[in-house]
Parts: C-alpha cells; sequence; structure tokens
C-alpha cells in the first residue's frame, strides 16, 4: 500500500518539484525487470553544483545484463533530453526515501524502510558503466547499553549548557511534527546529497509513519525552549510483515497484530543535532535515551542507519558508543 502511494503522481507530494518515469522490461510476456527514470528540480536549487544530475530507482532484474544494460538505456534516454548528464542511484525516489544497492551484509535480513537485492545486482549495475559515488553505512548496536562513562560524561556537558530532553507527545503529534522541520532542514544542510523536505513531504511522511509510532522512541533536545536536535527510531515490523509473503493486506494487518509484541529490533531512522550545539553530548543522550526506553519496552537490537561514509563526526560517535557497521549501501552513478 505504501509503495502504491509512493509511485502515485497525484498523491505523492515529491511529483510537486519532481519527474518520474516508469519502465517495465518484458521477455516472453513475463516481465523481467523494473526501473524509473527520475529528476528532482530541488536538487539543482541545493547542490547548484551539480545541475545536471538525475536519478533511477526502483531498480530490480533478473540475473541477465542484456535485461539491465536495456533498463539503463530506457531510463538514460528519457534523462537526456531533460538536461541530464549524470544519472545517479538507486534512489526511489530521493536520498530522503529508500536508496543505495546493497553491496556487503547479505546474511541479515533488511531493518524496515531498507533496501535489499540480491548480490549480483552489484554486478549488473557495474557492467552497465555505473562507478561508486558514495557508501551509505548501517551500524548495529553491539550490547544493550549504553556505555555509562560516556553517557554520564554527555550528561554533564549537557547540564553545563542547559540542554534538556524529552519524548514525542502523542496528543501534540502535528505540533510535534511541525517543530521537526527545521531541525531536519538545518541538522543535514551540508551532507552529500542531501535535500530538505518540503513541507507536504514532511506532512505526507508523518501520516505514513504515525501508526507505527511509539512515543517513547522519539526524542527532542531542547536549549531552552529551541528544538536544536531530534532522533526518530521505530520497531522494525518487517520481523513480522515478512510472514506475509503475499502482501496481502488483511493477513499482514492480522500478523502485524497478533505479531507486534515479538518484536525486539528497532531501526534509529534519523539523529541530527543542530551544528552550534554538536559537542555539546546532545548525541549520546538521544541515543541513550532511545536504550534505556527500548529496554524497558522489550527491545533488544537496533540499527542505526544510514550514515554516510565520510560523516566522520557521526561514525566516531556512535562507534565510541558501540555500535559497529554491518551493512553497506552504495549511492552509483555514470555519465550519459
Amino acid at each position: 500500500m505504501d509503495v502504491r502511494t509512493l509511485l502515485d503522481r497525484k498523491r505523492n507530494p515529491f511529483f510537486q518539484h519532481g519527474e518520474a518515469e516508469y519502465f517495465l522490461a518484458e521477455r516472453g510476456g513475463a516481465v523481467v525487470g523494473r526501473i524509473a527514470a527520475i529528476t528532482n528540480t530541488l536538487h539543482a536549487k541545493y547542490h547548484p553544483e551539480e545541475p545536471d544530475v538525475g536519478f533511477f530507482g526502483f531498480f530490480e532484474c533478473v540475473d541477465d545484463q542484456t535485461v539491465a544494460d536495456a533498463l539503463f538505456a530506457a531510463a538514460g534516454d528519457w534523462l537526456r533530453p531533460r538536461g541530464v548528464r549524470v544519472v545517479r542511484g538507486p534512489a526511489s525516489f530521493s536520498l530522503n526515501d529508500e536508496c543505495g544497492l546493497l553491496v556487503d551484509g547479505f546474511d541479515t535480513p533488511p531493518a524496515i524502510m531498507n533496501p535489499h537485492n540480491p548480490r549480483y545486482y552489484q554486478s549488473l549495475v557495474e557492467r552497465a558503466g555505473f562507478v561508486k559515488a558514495m557508501d551509505l553505512y548501517c551500524y548495529e548496536s553491539t550490547g544493550t547499553e549504553a556505555p555509562p562513562r560516556l553517557v554520564e560524561g554527555a550528561r554533564r556537558m549537557a547540564d553545563r549548557f542547559g540542554i534538556t530532553l524529552r519524548g514525542m507527545d502523542m496528543k501534540h503529534f502535528w505540533e510535534d511534527v511541525d517543530r521537526v522541520k527545521e531541525v531536519y532542514a538545518r541538522a543535514w544542510e551540508n551532507n552529500w546529497g542531501h535535500i530538505p523536505m518540503t513541507d507536504a513531504e514532511v506532512m505526507h511522511m508523518a501520516k505514513a509513519l504515525k501508526p507505527v509510532v511509539v512515543p517513547e522512541l522519539i526524542v527532542f533536545a531542547f536549549k531552552g525552549t529551541e528544538l536544536i536536535g531530534m532522533a526518530i527510531a521505530i520497531p522494525d515490523y518487517n520481523v513480522v510483515l515478512r510472514h506475509n509473503p503475499s502482501g496481502r493486506l488483511i493477513t499482514g494487518l492480522w500478523h502485524l497484530l497478533t505479531r507486534k509484541k515479538s518484536v525486539r529490533r528497532l531501526r534509529v531512522l534519523t539523529l541530527g543535532v543542530l551544528k552550534e550545539y554538536r559537542r555539546t553530548g546532545t548525541d549520546a543522550l538521544m541515543y541513550d535515551w532511545i536504550w534505556r526506553h527500548g529496554r524497558r519496552l522489550g527491545y533488544e537490537w537496533a540499527e542505526a542507519s544510514w550514515i554516510l561514509e565520510n560523516n566522520a563526526a557521526m561514525r566516531n560517535g556512535i562507534e565510541r558508543l558501540g555500535f559497529r557497521v554491518y551493512k553497506t549501501l552504495r549511492i552509483y552513478q555514470k555519465t550519459l
């Protein structure tokens, strides 16, 4: 249902600033591959040094280079007349959505809202002429508590700077969503490929996530009354949804309702702090918040994803908390 809405040009607010065309590859009456060709006017706005970048996404293909080449050629033929000279992906539709090709970490199942693909996809993409643009690292927790000394140091720093935390208030859900918008735009503004979500996109995602939100797993950091950081984690409902391979609605709802209490995994979707407050221990405090409340609710494992390979500060911080890289997603690009 979510993917149907995602692809719908009338219901997905991405199409207020982007275009896409969808292609299927058929052989002998059977579908053997798919791809989307994507343009995004906001990419050029926020990355004027890259005015001619387009994207591919929703890539699926049988293990046949001829099919893959035909799909990439179709996408390129659609993108070229629109001024695109560099194709980047997979991004379905942008880095704010599912993105990256799994190139390492095939032995464990995907966490919710993250991609997963067969090993041979890497060969299909690279033989089609794509090269690495950026790796995205997925981290997993290696314990059930944050290092006490690190957390205590972060708390002392927070006290010194007057930083406080609170969880999501479901009675004022939409007011909290409004607060998220500016932090999301500012905290990630210097990240490679980042494009702030529009108000419509934030509201669209909030509506999609609201049914699965656990308020204790969302935390806001304040300096006085100013929101300076946030972290969002959700239960990894893939644990129960994987029991519904047919994708049928009623069956899926039944599994979700009867098995949701058995979920012991989390995915930390996002964690960010405004630049001027990044050396105040706020990030460690927010991870500790999710850890403590998650453990109280019965969660035993978490994935924090994804983090850019060149984001040294975030990587160093999360590794000091005891997380380790266990999957790698890759964004590719190719000059047309």
